[in-house]
């Protein structure tokens, strides 16, 4: 298996690896422009501009779009999330050609028709209105907003119903001209992949983009604090987190280990203590959520009303032992397995590979082979996971977000701030 990396004279980075054992590939092109790039103005029409794109081009109609990738068994999608979007297809080896014919299609001669746009723009507002059904994306909404608050980051992807309702074609064109620029994009493929017929397609399709410097965004500014939702559930959801470091931090490594070891798995320290000997809730997690610039360290559990209190108590308990104790030598080499074996399983997805190097381009401009992850993983120490524990309950408020617990909510979300710190 080989991976190469070469650049197009606009700047757009062209990567692809070869996995010889399958028949098909993975690609697409990540961009560097997400939803923390809209102004105030701008917010949700990353998303609606990454809907729009299967919405028709000059040369083709939505349902042309449709059923040309499937008429040859592919799959296209796209995704947007804060930093990036992505558009992506999977197809037979003999058929990169369509592929990258149709994704050049819909990134450079995007239609935007009247009708496809009020259509899609229902189709959004659905999405919207689904997600106040789920206590799980008030939660985390809520969570983003108290951490970063005034900011693209702290503001929900999918936009709101009003600005949603805003936005025309000249304003999908305006933002889709600021960000989507050649020298802030990567065309990543894998699979049964050739890499100079991928590099000659490139060239044809994609050449003519714009270079361009665009896709800046404001520095992320960590606030922290307490939100809640007074809308009933069947269950309370609590939602607690500290700023956590970046992508580009060293740090990062040691803080997937903590989230491994804390809260990770069945064996973890929370899922131990909070659900196997006190059974307080069903699942209990740790996650390490990072950006380019920030990040944030937290964990999320549901329990009954009466049960809060008692899990916010331990909750905070657990925090303070993982800042005052050094991780046990056992529990440190089981956190490091799960991330080593998760990272070597993943990355047998042609897809997973394809977007890993893609990401990878985007937040460091280089490729980090896999005996570098594994070798930055084993080098984290237990009094490096304990130093870091500890600097996040005793450095900065905390951010909280508590729904379903109807009337208590703000006396428990005010508990968690105070119990979280040491």
């Amino acid at each position: 298996m080989t991976t190469e990396l070469a650049r197009l004279p606009n700047g757009l980075r062209v990567v692809s690896h070869h996995m010889p054992h399958v028949e098909t590939v993975s690609l697409g092109v990540w961009i560097a422009a997400g939803a923390r790039h809209e102004s105030i103005a701008e917010h949700g029409i990353s998303h609606l501009l990454e809907h729009m794109a299967f919405k028709g081009t000059e040369r083709r109609s939505a349902s042309d779009i449709a059923e040309e990738i499937e008429a040859v068994g592919g799959e296209l999608n796209a995704a947007t999330s804060l930093e990036t979007t992505a558009y992506f297809a999977r197809v037979l080896k003999a058929d990169i050609a369509i592929a990258l014919d149709i994704l050049a299609d819909i990134l450079q001669q995007p239609r935007y028709a009247q009708e496809e746009l009020g259509r899609e723009r229902e189709v959004i507002l659905q999405e919207i209105a689904a997600t106040r059904d789920s206590p799980d994306e008030i939660a985390y909404e809520m969570l983003q907003e108290a951490a970063f608050p005034d900011q693209a980051i702290g503001r929900p992807i999918l936009g709101t119903q009003q600005s949603v309702a805003r936005f025309g074609a000249a304003e999908l064109r305006a933002f889709l001209t600021a960000n989507y620029c050649a020298s802030r994009m990567v065309l990543a493929a894998a699979g049964k992949v050739d890499h100079a017929v991928l590099m000659r397609h490139a060239e044809a399709q994609f050449g003519g983009l714009n270079g361009g410097a665009c896709g800046r965004f404001e520095p992320a500014r960590y606030t922290g604090g307490t939100r809640t939702s007074p809308k009933p559930f069947e269950q309370s959801h609590l939602v607690l987190a500290f700023p956590g470091p970046s992508y580009r931090q060293e740090e990062f490594y040691t803080a997937q280990v903590f989230s491994g070891l804390f809260g990770g798995g069945m064996s973890s320290r929370l899922f131990q203590e909070v659900r196997e000997r006190r059974g307080l809730c069903y699942a209990i997690y740790s996650s390490c959520w990072a950006l380019a610039d920030s990040g944030l360290f937290g964990l999320h559990a549901a329990t009954g009303a009466d049960l809060m209190r008692e899990l916010i108590e331990v909750v905070g308990a657990e925090f303070k032992r993982a800042a005052n104790e050094k991780p046990k030598d056992a529990e440190m080499a089981r956190a490091k397995a799960q991330l080593k074996a998760g990272l070597l399983m993943g990355l047998e997805s042609s897809s997973a590979r394809a977007e890993q190097m893609a990401r990878q381009l985007l937040l460091f401009d280089r490729l980090i082979d896999t005996p570098e992850l594994v070798e930055r993983i084993e080098g984290v120490s237990p009094e490096a996971v304990r130093t870091l524990a500890s600097r996040l309950v005793t450095g900065t408020r905390p951010s909280v977000a508590i729904v379903g617990a109807g009337r208590k909510s703000d006396s428990y979300a005010r508990l968690a701030e105070a119990m979280a710190i040491a």
